[in-house]
């Protein structure tokens, strides 16, 4: 269950951050903005790091 949940989260936070990045700079912003997506989403994927963000 921890593994879909991650991968759901990545994948999400990829997803929005290279449509972003695409939207408004093209390929190049798609691939940088899809990398911070990437990242964002790891460390959003553990609820105690959400929990530690909110807090």
């Amino acid at each position: 269950m921890k593994v879909l949940w991650t991968l759901s989260v990545v994948t999400a936070a990829t997803a929005v951050g290279a449509h972003y990045g695409w939207v408004g700079h093209g390929v190049v912003g798609a691939l940088a903005l899809g990398f911070v997506g990437l990242v964002a989403g790891y460390f959003l994927s553990r609820p105690s790091m959400i929990m530690q963000l909110l807090t």
